[in-house]
């Protein structure tokens, strides 16, 4: 009874805070709601999209069926790589409605909360091995009227993310240590992801990154995920409009 009680609090903050802030880009939390319960979906992650082409990959991405994008900001020191900063969002957030997913592997994530809410952000991300209570940081989100997730790494047991699955509207499982593409997908993430999957509400996207591709995304649809972070594997290959449907027939597939 407790934790039905908190949860409604919660979604009585998130309208009172996304109130009157449906504009452009913005979500609300009936949007949220219906985008995770029309799933599952792929995310395509724009880190592997063509950046002399970017709005035109996230045109063919929209064509072909994305209802939400991935963005990976990489600061250099949490994960040993850069990637974009803030101007990109913005000018992703320029480019397309969709729904913007972004991941903060960043080492000081409550610095820049506000700013990526600015830039266009509608789901923010923080790690578990930087955030080891991310109630706080949720709150923040919160306020900001953007949606709460949270992250862990392949070599992070469970146990410390799951009193906080239930407390945010996205659990982000890393199949591959950040900071790079093409790496090869970790199946032991499969285990965390069926944990997760148990405790788990239904309004709860529970996502996958890394290594995300033909081989490996229907054994995830198996374990319990319902959000699907694919880059390489698909803004790689050279007609992305046939690849997503590739992948999300192989969802739907597993899901039969």
């Amino acid at each position: 009874m407790l934790l039905n009680t908190h949860r409604i609090l919660r979604i009585f903050c998130i309208i009172t805070f996304w109130k009157g802030q449906n504009t452009k880009g913005d979500l609300i939390i009936t949007d949220i709601i219906s985008l995770i319960r029309s799933g599952p979906h792929i995310n395509p992650s724009l880190l592997a999209a063509d950046f002399a082409h970017l709005e035109r990959d996230i045109w063919c991405l929209e064509e072909a069926g994305a209802k939400i994008l991935h963005l990976d900001i990489m600061d250099g020191h949490f994960v040993p790589n850069l990637s974009f900063g803030i101007p990109v969002v913005e000018a992703i957030r320029r480019s397309t409605q969709l729904p913007l997913d972004v991941h903060l592997m960043l080492q000081e994530p409550k610095k820049y909360l506000a700013s990526f809410r600015h830039a266009g952000a509608d789901f923010l991300s923080v790690h578990i091995e930087v955030a080891p209570d991310p109630r706080s940081l949720f709150d923040e989100i919160r306020k900001l009227g953007a949606i709460p997730g949270i992250v862990s790494n392949p070599p992070t047991p469970v146990e410390a993310i799951l009193p906080y699955v239930n407390d945010c509207e996205l659990v982000l499982t890393m199949s591959v240590m950040p900071g790079f593409g093409g790496q090869t997908f970790d199946s032991r993430s499969l285990d965390k992801i069926r944990r997760i999957r148990r405790i788990a509400n239904e309004n709860i996207f529970i996502s996958i990154d890394g290594g995300i591709g033909e081989s490996t995304i229907a054994a995830a649809a198996a374990a319990g995920t319902n959000l699907f972070v694919a880059g390489t594997a698909l803004l790689g290959k050279p007609d992305i409009k046939k690849q997503f449907q590739r992948l999300k027939r192989l969802i739907v597939d597993e899901n039969c």
